[in-house]
């Protein structure tokens, strides 16, 4: 098959343990772009997390896209235009705090450059904030702070209560939000049916390439929907059982160059 895109995760996929791009990865990165080929970053970081990941690779270069938010968001690199998007309804906002509150638990949502923190910052918010390169911010009222459009907000603290906080929310916003678990500590709040595949076939229905020309590679649950309506779907080898089971094709680990390993079988 002559495939024409290749999609990274990031965590457990294009980085290693370090969160570090290898450079023989980074330059074969590179030189299929100069041939002509296309990358995607789709993570489930906010966007100010992936750009620095984006910049390394030369996406602004050579035109390429990054999928953020798990597919809420999806921006050229070229233009920094925002292709497509998806927000949280506004209303939705200042009753997720409350929740927060009620549980004790902490919850964030992100702005430009910072992680926007509406109660205590735990050590799960700032292990959010230094995976992201970003500072956690600290506001006095956080449903008034956030008064322009978000594409999610995360929930920390204990699996135990966050799975109580889950079910409560998911029995109130079922028709309306996307409620799940990232981490046992991140309890992810989305827009309704965002996933990373559905995203990606906006953006091959925008640059006119197929799902069969293109390549996803990941390591976690939220990469197994892109996986699956790839014309190629790669795990990693430290990709969960239920990854693996999706995939196609499994190469080697995150700390063993695995995404090069593709890249030298795949685009030669």
């Amino acid at each position: 098959m002559n495939y024409k895109i290749i999609v990274l995760d990031l965590d457990g996929t294009l980085t290693n343990s370090k969160k570090e791009i290898s450079k023989p990865t980074l330059d074969a990165l590179i030189d299929i772009q100069e041939r002509g080929y296309k990358v995607v970053l789709a993570s489930g970081r906010p966007t100010p997390g992936v750009l620095p990941l984006a910049k390394e690779v030369q996406l602004d270069k050579f035109g390429g896209y990054v999928l953020s938010y798990n597919g809420a968001k999806i921006i050229d690199c070229r233009t920094n235009e925002v292709i497509y998007q998806k927000t949280l309804p506004g209303e939705v906002i200042p009753e997720l705090y409350n929740a927060a509150v009620e549980a004790n638990v902490g919850i964030i949502s992100y702005d430009t450059d910072c992680v926007v923190v509406g109660r205590e910052i735990d050590k799960y918010i700032e292990l959010e904030a230094r995976i992201n390169h970003i500072s956690p911010k600290k506001v006095d009222n956080f449903a008034e702070y956030i008064n322009y459009p978000v594409n999610k907000c995360l929930m920390t603290g204990e699996h135990e209560v966050l799975l109580e906080v889950q079910k409560k929310l998911q029995n109130k916003y079922k028709s309306l939000l996307s409620i799940y678990f990232s981490e046992p500590f991140f309890l992810e709040i989305m827009p309704q049916n965002i996933d990373k595949a559905h995203s990606l076939i906006k953006l091959l229905n925008t640059i006119g390439i197929t799902s069969e020309e293109m390549v996803c590679c990941g390591d976690g649950f939220n990469d197994i929907s892109m996986i699956e309506i790839a014309g190629l779907g790669v795990a990693m080898e430290n990709a969960q059982d239920v990854v693996k089971q999706a995939a196609d094709f499994i190469t080697y680990s995150n700390d063993d160059d695995g995404i090069l390993h593709v890249i030298k079988k795949f685009f030669q």
